[in-house]
């Protein structure tokens, strides 16, 4: 059974790890950067992250899954961001955590500060930031640090979020971009996406890109970037470095 206590257990026994998704260039195929995963592996099999992600949600082993993701990130990529400033690495982050000091002492800490301007900070729309939150985005310009408003459906309430929220990327969800078929080539969200992009200086993430389809139909749009199996599937940071170096 996965309750918060055997998440606390697995955690505390070292059966967390990270992966990593390559994020592409939708102009050249070219990965610029990577979100990192976490991954959970218990003596019984691998746990789906939707299994566990949504009890941690405003538990206090939300903030020290988070830190121990950022030191991880430092630890295993950190020559890589260093050899590559032109690359990013993003880290999902829990809204109830923004604005604390937490993030900002891991980072120093850590040394993943260093590479700020490399650094995605993802929030889920459900998890919307309080003041401190909200001020914390405010604020992200001073470190570099660019924020993504993760699992966009272009719906009324992700434009009132944008709106509310000064975040400089959004992430198209895998459900959206999965309407993206020969009968129906031009979703009535992006055709709305592509008028926002002609207005805005947003920069876009599709998410769950699976056939060579979805990406032109995305390109078309004036997508820049994307993330699926159709480029890479998650891998290790060695993985992931290989991946960079193919894909030139």
């Amino acid at each position: 059974m996965i309750d918060y206590s055997a998440i606390e257990e697995g955690f505390a026994q070292g059966e967390f790890f990270l992966q990593y998704l390559p994020t592409v260039s939708l102009d050249d195929g070219r990965c610029v950067g990577a979100e990192a995963l976490t991954r959970w592996h218990r003596p019984s099999g691998m746990v789906h992250p939707h299994e566990f992600i949504p009890i941690l949600e405003n538990t206090p082993l939300s903030g020290r899954l988070t830190y121990w993701v950022i030191d991880t990130v430092a630890t295993e990529l950190s020559d890589w961001l260093r050899a590559h400033p032109e690359a990013h690495v993003s880290i999902n982050v829990p809204p109830e955590i923004l604005g604390r000091g937490g993030l900002e002492y891991a980072g120093e800490k850590s040394g993943l500060l260093e590479f700020a301007r490399q650094i995605i900070l993802e929030i889920i729309e459900r998890g919307i930031p309080d003041q401190l939150g909200l001020q914390a985005l405010a604020g992200a310009p001073d470190y570099g640090i660019r924020f993504a408003l993760d699992d966009v459906t272009m719906s009324g309430a992700n434009l009132a979020l944008l709106a509310r929220c000064p975040f400089n990327i959004i992430k198209i969800d895998r459900a959206a971009v999965g309407q993206i078929v020969p009968e129906n080539p031009r979703p009535q969200w992006l055709e709305a996406l592509a008028a926002l992009l002609r207005t805005t200086h947003l920069d876009v993430i599709a998410e769950g890109v699976e056939t060579a389809y979805q990406a032109a139909a995305l390109r078309e749009a004036g997508v820049k970037l994307a993330q699926g199996f159709y480029f890479a599937r998650p891998t290790s940071a060695a993985g992931l470095r290989e991946f960079h170096a193919r894909s030139g």
